[in-house]
């Protein structure tokens, strides 16, 4: 009998080793982050939260009251690390990675299969949107993501989608292309305010998204919308419009490339004919300059000058006619 107990000893023994010491050891990965907790609290660091942290920074005041939450311990790459059974390992990858922007995660069906999603511009109409966003986990803000809310995914999503759908239906061009001559045919048509600004919709998609981090534990990196399409019902008729104005603005380039050069050869024309006129008035100049230094010479100096030239051109001249006196 007391075999049996001690087997039954030095087999649990055994087992507990194997279970929880050997078993509590882990590793983390190059491109992950791991948070530890202890009967279900997170090992936090003392009298730390985000809002000691910059990352809080793009939050306004009623947020940084709403999104308050402690800084946790950061298990850094590398291990083994060990952990008691009473503890739990959450690991996460802080890889930069991909999403459709129409994806979404609790309805995948939704947006067409997560393929175009739908936004309403200022002139009502309904476009559809294709195009991606570069995300990563923070790991300055692990406790949001972690324990913060029960789908951080979705509700980052929701977010964005709501702060385009907003920009899309409130977008008008800057007041320079208003202003433009050539863009004057098209003015009111927001799908071409949309697709002449892309990049300025990109980068202030970036701009307002800032507060992912603080808010969710997920930074939004970058926003890439490729397409803006119309309804079908009035694409041709975009089209139309499209190519008249192009055609129109064909015609002012031309118009003012033509005007730019009848300008630079009336500018050269003009210099032309100054250079001319001071070629011929020169000559003038230096001899009303040149009898004058005679004049101040004396009289018997300018006497002589027009004695030489008058001899210079009898030498010159075939026939001489003198006055008889």
């Amino acid at each position: 009998m007391s075999a049996i107990l001690i087997g039954s000893f030095l087999g649990f023994v055994v087992w507990f080793l194997a279970r929880y010491l050997v078993g509590g050891l882990y590793t983390v990965d190059q491109n992950e982050r791991a948070v530890k907790t202890s009967f279900g609290r997170a090992d936090r660091v003392p009298d730390m939260t985000t809002l000691s942290d910059p990352i809080s920074e793009s939050l306004n005041e009623d947020e940084k009251l709403r999104y308050i939450y402690p800084q946790v311990r950061v298990i850094p790459p590398g291990g083994p690390y060990f952990k008691w059974p009473w503890e739990k390992v959450y690991k996460v990858s802080v890889a930069t990675q991909t999403l459709n922007m129409a994806f979404d995660p609790d309805d995948y069906s939704a947006n067409q299969g997560g393929q175009i999603l739908e936004a309403v511009t200022k002139d009502q109409l309904n476009t559809g949107l294709t195009g991606q966003i570069r995300y990563r986990i923070s790991e300055r803000n692990l406790y949001a993501y972690l324990f913060g809310v029960k789908r951080p995914i979705s509700h980052v999503i929701g977010y964005f989608v709501s702060i385009l759908r907003e920009r899309i239906a409130n977008f008008e061009a800057p007041k320079a292309l208003i202003t433009d001559p050539e863009a004057s045919i098209v003015t009111g048509i927001s799908i071409n305010d949309l697709r002449k600004n892309l990049r300025q919709i990109n980068e202030g998609m970036d701009r307002e998204c800032a507060s992912s981090a603080a808010r969710y534990g997920i930074v939004l990196d970058a926003t890439l919308i490729t397409g803006i399409d119309p309804p079908p019902e009035v694409e041709s008729a975009l089209a139309a419009i499209n190519t008249a104005h192009n055609q129109v603005s064909s015609d002012i380039s031309l118009a003012q490339a033509s005007a730019d050069q009848n300008i630079e050869q009336s500018k050269r024309a003009v210099e032309i004919k100054t250079l001319n006129a001071q070629a011929q008035v020169e000559p003038l100049r230096q001899m009303a300059k040149q009898l004058g230094d005679l004049r101040k010479a004396g009289d018997d100096a300018l006497e002589s000058y027009v004695r030489n030239k008058r001899l210079e051109l009898y030498s010159r001249a075939q026939n001489v006619i003198l006055e008889a006196k």
